[in-house]
């Protein structure tokens, strides 16, 4: 019986499943869970999990419901969290170069951003890599376009309006035109049209549609100022704690993630401006004085970031316009 005893023991031991320690990341955004971009953030938390059997798990968790937008960078920093998503531009009184993305009328379609990120993407990585974070990912929204809840003909009718904020590029246009910056998030910004703390501001077809913003807007205005990238990015300790297969699992999801979310961004953008218009929103392109004077105001941006941006940014811009 003994003997009986201790050849079952020994065949439980064979067949039992291998026991593993799973790894738990957060991952914190600050757009809604139907957004593209969180959709795209999810499957490829999703595709973590499935190519390292679950060793590493990680929980998007949407609608700035763990940190707020302005916050979710310095928690990755930090090591509060071990992964985010955020908009680059917003840092870029930090340091210029999260900005490059965002220079009004720099890169005004999905081949120019590609071209544009693809040269300023190592000063990136270097940026992130020495503020203790590692870049996965980054994706942009549909190009940035003028949205009003009156009519806009001439650049006069910016003056004194009420225009959202939510970076240091579109403070400095709104006073270029003439208008009072608001500050607002992108979360916040149906209640603020609600209450008339806005009256017009740059977003991408992707907001409009994803927030709602057709509720209390009547006109979009297809301007592609820039193509504002989001920037997935983990904790660099976090991340070394990995082995190399984990690390090597979440390298790939974030190529992948990063192919997806191009693709994705650009068939939606055409989809989005069609259902603005089926929402009742007169859609077109803006009047010329409108287009040149806003043209205008990028000429100067460019050169005001390149001011800014030193050798590098010097750099980058050289190299965008020979590619």
């Amino acid at each position: 019986m003994k003997k009986l005893a201790l050849i079952l023991s020994c065949s439980a031991t064979l067949v039992a499943p291998l026991a593993f320690a799973q790894t738990k990341w957060d991952l914190p955004t600050g757009y809604a869970t139907y957004t593209f971009q969180t959709e795209n953030v999810q499957q490829f938390a999703d595709d973590v999990a499935k190519a390292t059997g679950g060793k590493l798990k990680i929980t998007v968790h949407a609608g700035a419901s763990l940190y707020k937008m302005p916050e979710i960078k310095r928690a990755v920093q930090s090591g509060q969290t071990q992964a985010g998503e955020f908009i680059l531009s917003a840092y870029s009184n930090e340091n210029p170069l999260f900005g490059v993305d965002s220079i009004p009328f720099l890169a005004t379609s999905y081949d120019a951003a590609q071209k544009l990120y693809a040269v300023a993407k190592p000063a990136t990585e270097k940026l992130l890599a020495d503020q203790g974070m590692k870049l996965l990912f980054s994706v942009p929204w549909p190009g940035q376009s003028l949205y009003s809840v009156k009519p806009m003909k001439t650049m006069d009718d910016f003056k004194g309006t009420k225009m959202r904020a939510y970076n240091p590029y579109t403070t400095k246009i709104a006073q270029m035109v003439k208008a009072q910056p608001v500050t607002i998030q992108l979360a916040e910004l149906g209640q603020a049209l609600a209450t008339g703390a806005v009256d017009n501001f740059l977003t991408s077809s992707a907001s409009g549609v994803d927030s709602k913003l057709f509720e209390q807007t009547k006109y979009f205005y297809i301007v592609n100022g820039w193509l504002p990238r989001n920037a997935t990015v983990v904790n660099k300790k976090a991340f070394d704690a990995l082995d190399k297969a984990t690390q090597d699992a979440v390298v790939a999801a974030g190529k992948a993630a990063e192919e997806r979310g191009w693709a994705a961004s650009r068939a939606k953008d055409a989809g989005y401006i069609a259902e603005l218009a089926k929402q009742g929103m007169t859609t077109g392109q803006p009047s010329t004085e409108i287009r040149d004077g806003l043209s205008k105001i990028g000429d100067t941006m460019v050169r005001d970031w390149l001011a800014s941006a030193g050798p590098d940014g010097v750099a980058i811009i050289e190299a965008y316009k020979k590619k």
